[in-house]
C-alpha cells in the first residue's frame, strides 16, 4: 500500500522529464516538475500555519490542471485533505460545501500557487500514512443536497505498482478529458496522470467540435467521457467532421451508457473499444466493465473478481440469478466514508461493501444488468416501470438526442411515467408515442412527454430528474 505523494515520488526518480499534463494552450507539467513544486507547497502550506488532517479547499478554474495538480499533490504532501471545487460552482455553494467538511482555508488559482512555493519553507520530513484522509469529492446531488465522500490514501493508491512493466492505457501515448476538477473523475484522471503511460490532456469543458478537434490534432489514443457528453458528441455531429480514427479506446463512466449511444459511439470512433465502466463516487474503485457486446447491449459487465457484486433483496439475502434487487460492490481497497455522516455511512459502507442505489440483476454469467434508481423505478398501477428502460427505448428514436423519465403522482395509478426529450430535428408526440408503441408495454410508454431545448444539470453533467419532475408536473 502506498500514498498519493509516494506515487508521485516515483514516477518522478523514472522519468522526470516525461510530461504528466497538457493543456489545449500548450501549457506541460513533467513528473520531475509535478514533484518538487508539490513539496515547495507543502512546505509553504505547513509555514501557513495548516495541520495535518485539515481539509484545504482547492479553487481552480478548468484551464488550470497544472497548477491544481501541484496544490492538490502539496496538500496531500503537508499530510492535509485536498477538497477540489471548481471556481465555476456558485460562491454560495461552494461556501457551503467548504463549511460541510469543516475548510476554513483555500488555495486559489492566479497565483497563489506560486506564492506559496516561493515561501521557501522545507516539506515535512514524513508524508502522511495509507490509511489517512487524502481527499474529499462532493457528490454530484442529484438525489438531494451533495456529500462529501472521503477516500483515504489507501484507497487511491490501491492497485498502484510502483515497478509496473506495462502501464495502463499503454496502447497511446495521450487520454484526453474534459472532467470538472471538483469531481470523482476528475480526480479518477488526476490519479491516472500519476499512474498511466500516456499522458493526460485536459480540456477546461466539454465542448463536442473542440474536444473531437484536440482529439484529431493530437492523434490521441484514449478517450474518457460520461454519457451527457457522449449524448452531446453524437447530436453536434462532431465526429464526422474530425480524423478520430487514432482513438483505440472510448471509456463511458458513471451512469450507464444507453444501448444506442453505445452502438452510436462504435461508429463515431471506428477503431475503438468502447468501455462502459459502472461506478460512483462511493464505491471507486470498486466497479464493473463492459466492452460494447450487441449481443449484451445493457449490460455494465463483471467485477475484476465474481464474488465482488451481489444482488440483495429488501432483507439483505442474497437473491439467485435473474432476480431483481439491490446492487452492492467491493474491492479490496480500504473503503470510502461520508464526511461527517456515520449514519449516512452506516447504510452505504457494510464490511467492505457499498450499497450503489440502484435496482438490478445478474445473468446466468454472472453478467450485471441495471433495472434503476431505487429512488427513480415508477410504481404504475402495481406494476413497476424502469425509467432506464424507457429511456433506452426513446433513445433508439434517431432524433432523440437526450431523455429523462419520471414518475408523476397520479389519483388511481398511484403513479404514471412522464418523459422530458431534447431532439435533434422537429418531433411531435404523436410520432414519439407511436414510435415507443412498438418497443415497451402500454404501462411503461409515457403518458406525457415534454420537448425541452436544454436540462438543468450537476457538475458533472447529469440531468437533475427533480427539475424534470416539476416541469412535467406544471
Amino acid at each position: 500500500m502506498s500514498t498519493v505523494p509516494e506515487m508521485l515520488a516515483v514516477r518522478a526518480a523514472e522519468q522526470p522529464h516525461r510530461t504528466a499534463i497538457r493543456t489545449p494552450e500548450g501549457e506541460e507539467l513533467a513528473f520531475g516538475a509535478w514533484h518538487e513544486r508539490s513539496d515547495a507547497v507543502a512546505g509553504g502550506l505547513l509555514a501557513a500555519g495548516v495541520r495535518p488532517g485539515e481539509p484545504v479547499g482547492l479553487v481552480f478554474s478548468g484551464s488550470e490542471w497544472p497548477d491544481f495538480a501541484v496544490a492538490c499533490l502539496g496538500v496531500q504532501r503537508a499530510g492535509a485533505v485536498a477538497v477540489p471545487l471548481a471556481s465555476s460552482l456558485p460562491a454560495t455553494q461552494r461556501d457551503r460545501m467548504l463549511d460541510r467538511c469543516g475548510a476554513t482555508r483555500t488555495v486559489r488559482g492566479g497565483g497563489e500557487v506560486a506564492a506559496l512555493e516561493g515561501a521557501g519553507a522545507r516539506p515535512p520530513a514524513a508524508g502522511p500514512a495509507p490509511g489517512d484522509l487524502a481527499q474529499i469529492v462532493f457528490t454530484s446531488g442529484t438525489d438531494g443536497e451533495p456529500k462529501g465522500v472521503g477516500a483515504s490514501h489507501g484507497n487511491l493508491a490501491h492497485g498502484f505498482r510502483p515497478r509496473a512493466r506495462r502501464r495502463p492505457y499503454a496502447h497511446s501515448e495521450l487520454f484526453v478529458h474534459a472532467f470538472p476538477l471538483g469531481t470523482n473523475a476528475g480526480q479518477m484522471m488526476l490519479v491516472d496522470s500519476l499512474t498511466a503511460h500516456p499522458a493526460a490532456l485536459a480540456l477546461p469543458v466539454f465542448d463536442a467540435e473542440a474536444f473531437c478537434a484536440q482529439v484529431a490534432a493530437h492523434r490521441a489514443g484514449t478517450v474518457f467521457l460520461v454519457p451527457p457528453m457522449a449524448a452531446e458528441l453524437l447530436r453536434s455531429r462532431a465526429p464526422e467532421r474530425h480524423d478520430l480514427s487514432s482513438v483505440l479506446m472510448v471509456s463511458s463512466s458513471a451512469a450507464a451508457l444507453p444501448p444506442a449511444t453505445a452502438q452510436a459511439l462504435t461508429l463515431a470512433f471506428p477503431s475503438a473499444t468502447v468501455v462502459n465502466c459502472y461506478i460512483s463516487t462511493e464505491s471507486a474503485p470498486a466497479c464493473t466493465a463492459m466492452l460494447f457486446d450487441p449481443d449484451r447491449p445493457g449490460s455494465l459487465g463483471l467485477p475484476a473478481e465474481p464474488r465482488d457484486v451481489r444482488i440483495l433483496d429488501a432483507g439483505a439475502r442474497e437473491v439467485p440469478a435473474g432476480t431483481v434487487g439491490e446492487v452492492w460492490l467491493r474491492s479490496p481497497a480500504p473503503p470510502r466514508v461520508y464526511v461527517g455522516d456515520d449514519a449516512g455511512s452506516a447504510r452505504t459502507f457494510r464490511d467492505g461493501w457499498i450499497r450503489m442505489g440502484d435496482l438490478g440483476h445478474l445473468d446466468d454469467e454472472g453478467y450485471l444488468h441495471l433495472t434503476d434508481r431505487e429512488s427513480d423505478v415508477v410504481k404504475s398501477g402495481g406494476l413497476k416501470v424502469s425509467t432506464l428502460q424507457v429511456e433506452a427505448a426513446l433513445h433508439e428514436h434517431p432524433d432523440v438526442v437526450e431523455a429523462a423519465v419520471v414518475g408523476l403522482p397520479h389519483p388511481v395509478m398511484g403513479a404514471v411515467v412522464a418523459a422530458a426529450v431534447r431532439t435533434s430535428a422537429p418531433l411531435s408526440q404523436a410520432q414519439l408515442k407511436a414510435f415507443l408503441a412498438t418497443r415497451l408495454a402500454r404501462h411503461e410508454r409515457p403518458v406525457r412527454i415534454a420537448f425541452v431545448d436544454g436540462f438543468a444539470r450537476t457538475t458533472t453533467g447529469k440531468i437533475v430528474k427533480s427539475r424534470v419532475r416539476d416541469l412535467l408536473a406544471r
